[in-house]
């Protein structure tokens, strides 16, 4: 029997066996991770530079990048790390670290999201009320309470899992240190001291779904009125990129925490796990940037800004 005090470190799933396929995983997601750095970047670089990007929208969206490069970092460096030096280990400490930032980041940006809809269902549906609902200084505050939503939550979790003995070895089924697949190693008698702290976190994501489901119902209604067809589609336009987020965002997060177990299996787990945490900050600033003309010709400008500075 192993106790969380007597361990080390931890095993990670080995996400190949020979050393072609390892040097594959690596050049993978190292392609993945510099397209995640280099999207998430140009946005928050285009935002902070652009006066005309000074917008509750685009403050949003910058918070959104930001959380997107840091989720991604807790990740896939130490995977790539692990495949390039043929190693599965990680730290105790280094574990803790992991799941804490996950929970941190992920439960943040999920706050933020629900914060974007509001923003969304203010701009469309109350606009002449918008400068007075999202001004700077609430944007701020409901930035704000998102990061410390995330923070609070991550740390009732995180200090709450590593105080519960394990009993189950070391080996964690997944490339990185997932909250569920640490719980499978504690005692059977120890888990349920985990339970009312899932409650809490369930009855959080439960409110946000809620609230982002209203929003939209709404902010739908509100556009299928509008008279003219340019003025739908510019609504359409303006909450599209943000409902393509936020389904890739829910879709993923809740087959990875409501599949049933006789669908449970370290190939799948694995596709889900890349699938909610890899996938989603690489492909969020192609979502956002396809429709949006503001922020496409932002990037035109700061690319055009970097390739004379190197002439």
């Amino acid at each position: 029997m192993l106790n969380c005090s007597s361990l080390s470190d931890f095993i990670l799933l080995a996400l190949a066996d020979n050393r072609e396929l390892q040097l594959l995983h690596f050049l993978l997601f190292l392609g993945i991770y510099l397209a995640a750095l280099l999207g998430n970047s140009f946005i928050i670089t285009a935002v902070a530079c652009n006066h005309r990007l000074h917008t509750p929208m685009y403050f949003f969206l910058l918070n959104l990048s930001v959380l997107d490069i840091s989720s991604i970092s807790v990740t896939v460096p130490k995977s790539m790390a692990n495949s390039l030096w043929n190693t599965r280990a990680i730290s105790y400490s280094g574990c803790a670290a992991q799941v804490f930032l996950i929970l941190f980041l992920f439960i943040a940006e999920y706050c933020l999201l629900t914060v974007m809809a509001y923003d969304r269902y203010v701009a469309i549906c109350r606009p002449l009320h918008y400068g007075t609902l999202v001004g700077s200084r609430t944007c701020v505050k409901m930035a704000a309470a998102a990061w410390a939503s995330g923070f609070l939550n991550a740390l009732l979790h995180t200090a709450n899992t590593f105080s519960i003995p394990l009993c189950q070895g070391n080996a964690v089924d997944q490339f990185f240190c997932e909250l569920p697949q640490i719980l499978k190693l504690s005692c059977s008698d120890s888990y349920l001291r985990e339970v009312g702290v899932i409650v809490v976190r369930i009855c959080l994501g439960f409110g946000c779904f809620v609230f982002i489901v209203v929003s939209y119902v709404q902010i739908f209604t509100a556009v299928l009125r509008i008279p003219s067809e340019q003025g739908r589609h510019k609504a359409f336009s303006m909450c599209l990129p943000h409902l393509a987020v936020v389904s890739l965002f829910l879709s993923t997060g809740i087959f990875a925490s409501l599949k049933p177990p006789s669908l449970s299996s370290p190939a799948l787990d694995l596709v889900v796990a890349v699938l909610y945490s890899v996938v989603p900050p690489a492909v969020n600033p192609l979502i956002y940037s396809m429709r949006n003309k503001e922020l496409k010709e932002a990037l035109r400008k700061l690319i055009q800004w970097v390739q004379c500075q190197h002439q």
